[in-house]
């Protein structure tokens, strides 16, 4: 296909996917803004104060960062699994697959809008941290910036690749309540590692999502448990392996074929 006709079919599905998780905003954006304003609320006003200060900040200041990416990660993750497995149960996705279109472009269409719907949701949330936190000032832009991206192209990959497995739609949530969830809840999102005893600060270093709250800490605050570039390394060679596989199981037409 010439570029032309490859820019028009992922823009095409690019578009459909932004149409779909706004038309229906209320289930997809709003909720996600409540849920997060009542952490800050009451880890934040009520726990908080009794906390004290953790990494040189103020409690409601040091997990803003992570309630940030917390809904980063579950919106990019949830539009694409819900979204190509609708498709695979639709039947539609039959189409797509059949023209002609690379499964790259499949690919990178899905991604991009698990990847808008994160960036959405996370301005929102950001919104809703500054009304709590009143701290505008990034430490270092270009992390914080980098970080979401590769974060939400990397939740987004998870996202197609349980879309791709999942034979109804209660395996969509199986991922995200019982592997997700723990892995961000221990993640870092609402304390430092420091404050673990030595073996479990060595169990959390295999988390990969303390990476990524960490890396996004640091570029806010400029503080975190973790090498920075350990982080970028670690969320490179994850998006590497499951774009790859990604593009396998399209090409095998696994899940899709019958």
């Amino acid at each position: 296909m010439s570029p032309d006709r490859l820019f028009v079919a992922y823009r095409t599905i690019v578009t459909k996917e932004i149409t779909r998780f706004m038309r229906i905003w209320t289930q997809t954006i709003l909720p996600a803004a409540i849920s997060m304003a009542l952490y800050f609320i009451i880890f934040g006003n009520l726990i908080g104060p009794r906390i004290g200060m953790m990494g040189g900040f103020s409690y409601m200041e040091f997990i803003a960062p992570g309630i940030i990416m917390m809904s980063i990660i579950n919106n990019a993750y949830s539009n694409v699994s819900s979204s190509f497995f609708g498709a695979r149960f639709q039947r539609h996705i039959e189409e797509m697959i059949v023209a002609p279109v690379p499964n790259w472009i499949i690919l990178a269409g899905y991604i991009s809008g698990g990847v808008l719907r994160g960036l959405i949701v996370g301005l929102i949330v950001t919104v809703i941290a500054l009304f709590f936190t009143g701290k505008p000032s990034l430490y270092n832009p270009f992390i914080v910036l980098s970080i979401v991206i590769l974060t939400s192209i990397l939740f987004s990959l998870g996202g197609f690749l349980n879309g791709i497995f999942a034979k109804n739609f209660d395996d969509i949530s199986i991922i995200p309540t019982f592997v997700l969830t723990p892995l961000i809840y221990l993640g870092g999102v609402f304390y430092s590692i420091d404050l673990l005893p030595r073996l479990w600060q060595s169990i959390s270093l295999a988390n990969p999502i303390l990476y990524m709250v960490n890396a996004f800490r640091y570029g806010i605050l400029g503080v975190s448990d973790i090498n920075i570039y350990v982080a970028f390394i670690i969320i490179l060679l994850f998006i590497f392996v499951l774009s790859f596989f990604s593009l396998y199981l399209l090409q095998r037409g696994t899940g899709v074929k019958t």
